[in-house]
């Protein structure tokens, strides 16, 4: 660790004492706690999202999408919905719904990775996804201190707690996040891709990034769902805000998206429901085992690359499993939608 690293993290251990606040030091203490029961990192793979900088707003880069999707692409579909919609319903000025709907068209031929429209910059950026682990192989579970929902909820049908992602700005500063974090942020710095298992290209682009963008930013934690397979866990429910949403989710997919996806019959449905109901019961359970299946709730944490000119793009050795569409019918200046056959 350098000279300066050390002093950022004396400096945040000074800044935990003045502010004298016991939550912090319990939660400083959970993440101690946690670095000693699980001091290994199991990497899931690369995470994207979309930043934009609004000089209107300020020099910084904010978070506009969350950094939880798989692919490059899914980002840059969700720009081109969300620039689409902003021509539609947010501006009454021809010129301002020209220049969105001009991004948007770029966006649906060409894999680009920065747009700029009414002077914003949108990039889609790029995020590394892991979880700790021990040396058997366990995930680390929620913490105590980690956030939950105001009112927990087990209704199908509510709504899940918001991406802590939204507007975030992503500063690689040591911030007042605690001497843990800080020491976190230091060491991996130097993180790249390493063994035979990933290809030489992802690991040159790794090397390389660790040059290009140094600054690492430690986005809010999340919690996932992972299921056991035979080559170890892999996700199975998309990444939520607490480890209520991710525990909700595992229940709803037991009772409802699996038995509709897979179509199973009634009487696999009612194995599910029965283990569905059985987790449930038990309120803060971070296990589910049905039909065979282990699945467990997980601790998710993730890290962003800074350079010079802001948060890491895709690298070139990132994979898209598809490529840009046409995702919205046709505009016009006027606002007029256009639903060609």
């Amino acid at each position: 660790m350098t000279h300066d690293w050390q002093q950022q993290i004396h400096a945040l251990h000074d800044e935990l004492i003045r502010r004298d606040d016991p939550a912090a030091w319990v939660r400083e203490a959970d993440a101690v706690d946690a670095s000693v029961r699980y001091p290994g990192f199991a990497l899931r793979g690369p995470v994207f999202g979309v930043a934009a900088q609004e000089p209107a707003v300020g020099p910084e880069w904010r978070v506009l999408k969350p950094v939880v999707h798989g692919m490059p692409q899914m980002c840059r579909d969700s720009l081109n919905s969300h620039l689409w919609f902003r021509a539609k319903d947010d501006t009454d000025d021809p010129a301002v719904r020209r220049e969105l709907l001009a991004a948007v068209d770029v966006l649906e031929r060409e894999p680009v990775n920065e747009v700029e429209a009414c002077g914003v910059r949108y990039r889609i950026v790029r995020g590394d996804e892991f979880t700790r682990c021990d040396g058997s192989d366990r995930l680390e579970p929620p913490r105590p201190t980690d956030p939950e929902p105001t009112v927990r909820t087990w209704e199908r049908r509510a709504g899940h707690t918001p991406s802590p992602d939204l507007d975030l700005v992503l500063d690689p500063g040591p911030g007042d996040d605690g001497p843990m974090a800080g020491a976190l942020r230091a060491g991996l710095r130097g993180f790249v891709y390493r063994g035979v298992r990933f290809p030489a290209e992802v690991r040159r682009d790794s090397e390389r990034a660790v040059r290009s963008h140094p600054g690492i930013v430690l986005l809010p934690v999340c919690f996932g769902v992972v299921e056991r397979e035979r080559t170890g866990w892999e996700p199975a429910l998309a990444l939520q805000s607490t480890p209520h949403d991710a525990r909700r989710a595992l229940h709803d997919a037991m009772v409802e998206l699996w038995p509709l996806l897979y179509q199973y019959d009634d009487e696999k449905k009612a194995v599910y429901e029965k283990a569905a109901e059985e987790f449930r019961a038990l309120e803060r359970a971070d296990e589910a085992r049905v039909a065979g299946r282990t699945l467990r709730v997980c601790r998710v944490e993730r890290m962003l690359r800074m350079g010079p000119d802001g948060p890491e793009p895709p690298r070139p050795s990132d994979v898209d499993e598809y490529g840009p569409m046409k995702i919205h019918p046709k505009l016009l200046d006027d606002g007029t939608v256009v639903h060609e056959e």
